[in-house]
C-alpha cells in the first residue's frame, strides 16, 4: 500500500513544529484524544517528549497522527534479540520510516518483576535511569503478563540498556511461543486470606522453568498464574493457560464473638441482605449474633469471608484447586480455565515437586499435540478432554463437568 500524503506531512514538510511548545508537530487528531474524561496517553507522550525533546516519542505521535488520518497501522514484526535470548523483546519496525525516519524502530523490552510485584524504590530507581539513559523513558506497569514494558529503543541500544539491566538483576520475561512471565498476586505477604505461598510457588516454577521463558520452543504462548484465594486477584481464570488458585477443605473458619461485633456495629438487617441474602447457594444463616453454615453447599465464592472478615476465613485445611485452558480471544473466543485438580496440598518441598511434574507433563503433552499457534485450552478444545486426561493420565471426577447433560432421554449400550 503507498500511503496517502497527510496534512501532517506537509506541514512538517514546510518546518512548522508550531504546537506544543514548538518541538512537537500539530497533531489535531491525537489532541482530540485528550479532551474526554479520561486521562490519555497522549498527554503523557507530549509531556515526556518534551521534558527530555525525544524525537523518537515526536516521530511516533507524527505517525500516530498519520495513522488516524489514513486509518492504517504502520508498525510490523520482527527480530530483535540479545545474546542468549531468543525471546524477551517485541519487535516494532516502521513500514514508512522514510516519511516518519524518527519512528524507524519502536521496540519494547519485557523486563520481568520479582513475584507479588515487590519492589524497592531504589531497584526502581535504577531501572528507570538505565532506561532514560538508553530508551524513550515510557514504562507500562504491567503488561497481559506481567511484565514492565519498557517501551521505546533501537536495535543498536538493545544489548548494552539489557547488559545494565541485568548487572542490576533484572531479566527479560517472555515473548512469543515461550512460557510467559508469571503473574501472582501479593499471597501471605500481605493478605490474610492466602491459602498458601504463592510467591514461593511462584518463584518455585519461575526458576523451574526459566529456559522455556528465554527461548521460543512452543506451539504459542503458556501462562501460569497464581493466585492465593477464590478472589483470583490475578484473574488467572481467565487469563492464564494454567490457574493456581488457593482453596481450602471443610469448614469455613468462623469467630462467633467477631460476628456478634459485626451485628452490633452494621444490624441484622444489613448482615442479612448485604451478606445472607446474597450467597449463591443459600448456605449462610444468621441467628441472632451467629452464623451458621451448610459447607457442603458452599462453592467457595468468598463473598461472606469478604464482608465479614473478621468474622470469617478459609478453613484450615488449605492448598490449590488448578484449572487449565482459559485465555483470552483468539481461534476459538475467550475461554476459562477448566477445572483438573480439585485440591492439591502445597506445602512441603514434595507437593512443589508434584506441581512442577503436573506442569512439565502438561507442556510436554500440548506440545506434542497442538497445532501452530494453539493455545493449550484450544487443543483440549480441538481433541477433546478425554484425550488430554488420558494424556495426562488422569482420572476424570464429576467435578470437571462443564455443564450437565440438557437431554435426559439416552439409550444405553452394553
Amino acid at each position: 500500500m503507498t500511503p496517502k500524503s497527510s496534512t501532517l506531512e506537509n506541514k512538517k514538510g514546510a518546518g512548522q513544529a508550531k504546537s506544543n511548545g514548538g518541538f512537537l508537530h500539530e497533531t489535531p487528531l491525537l489532541d482530540r484524544l485528550e479532551t474526554g474524561p479520561w486521562p490519555s496517553f497522549i498527554t503523557g507522550f507530549k509531556e515526556l517528549a518534551n521534558r527530555t525533546h525525544s524525537t523518537m516519542l515526536r516521530g511516533v505521535l507524527d505517525q500516530l497522527e498519520y495513522s488516524y488520518e489514513t486509518k492504517t497501522g504502520y508498525w510490523k514484526g520482527g527480530t530483535v534479540g540479545v545474546r542468549g535470548y531468543g525471546a524477551g523483546i517485541i519487535a516494532r519496525f516502521s513500514v514508512i520510516s522514510n516519511k516518519f525516519p524518527e519512528a524507524a524502530e519502536f521496540h519494547t523490552l519485557r523486563v520481568q518483576p520479582a513475584p507479588g510485584l515487590h519492589y524497592t524504590s531504589k531497584s526502581l530507581r535504577d531501572m528507570c535511569d538505565v532506561w532514560e539513559k538508553h530508551g524513550s523513558g515510557v514504562i507500562a506497569l504491567h503488561g497481559q503478563s506481567g511484565d514492565i514494558m519498557l517501551q521505546g529503543i533501537t536495535q543498536a541500544k538493545t544489548q548494552e540498556c539489557f547488559d545494565e539491566l541485568n548487572k542490576l538483576g533484572w531479566d527479560l520475561g517472555g515473548a512469543g511461543p515461550t512460557l510467559r512471565t508469571s503473574a501472582s498476586c501479593v499471597g501471605p505477604a500481605r493478605c490474610e486470606q492466602a491459602c498458601y505461598d504463592t510467591l514461593g510457588v511462584h518463584h518455585k516454577l519461575l526458576t523451574h522453568f526459566v529456559d522455556l521463558t528465554h527461548r521460543p520452543s512452543l506451539p504459542y504462548k503458556f501462562k501460569f498464574k497464581f493466585s492465593g484465594c477464590p478472589n483470583d486477584c490475578t484473574n488467572s481464570i481467565m487469563r492464564s493457560d494454567v490457574a493456581v488458585i488457593g482453596t481450602w477443605r471443610g469448614d469455613i473458619d468462623i469467630d462467633q464473638a467477631e460476628v456478634g461485633k459485626y451485628v452490633d456495629q452494621l444490624g441484622s438487617d444489613y448482615i442479612q441482605n448485604s451478606v445472607v441474602a446474597l450467597c449463591p447457594t443459600k448456605a449462610i444463616r444468621l441467628k441472632g449474633r451467629e452464623i451458621e453454615i451448610d459447607n457442603r453447599d458452599c462453592v467457595r465464592c468468598m463473598h461472606c469471608i469478604n464482608a465479614l472478615t473478621k468474622a470469617l476465613s478459609p478453613g484450615g485445611d488449605r492448598g490449590v484447586t488448578i484449572l487449565v485452558g482459559g485465555k483470552g480471544h483468539l481461534k476459538v473466543g475467550n475461554m476459562l480455565g477448566s477445572m483438573i485438580v480439585p485440591f492439591m496440598k502445597l506445602e512441603t518441598d514434595e507437593d512443589l515437586e508434584k506441581l512442577v511434574d503436573f506442569g512439565t507433563r502438561m507442556i510436554e503433552w500440548w506440545a506434542d499435540n497442538a497445532l501452530d499457534h494453539e493455545r493449550i485450552g484450544e487443543t483440549i478444545e480441538r481433541v477433546g478432554m478425554q484425550a488430554f486426561l488420558d494424556g495426562m493420565g488422569i482420572e476424570p471426577t464429576i467435578d470437571m463437568v462443564e455443564a450437565p447433560r440438557d437431554n435426559p432421554f439416552f439409550k444405553a449400550t452394553y
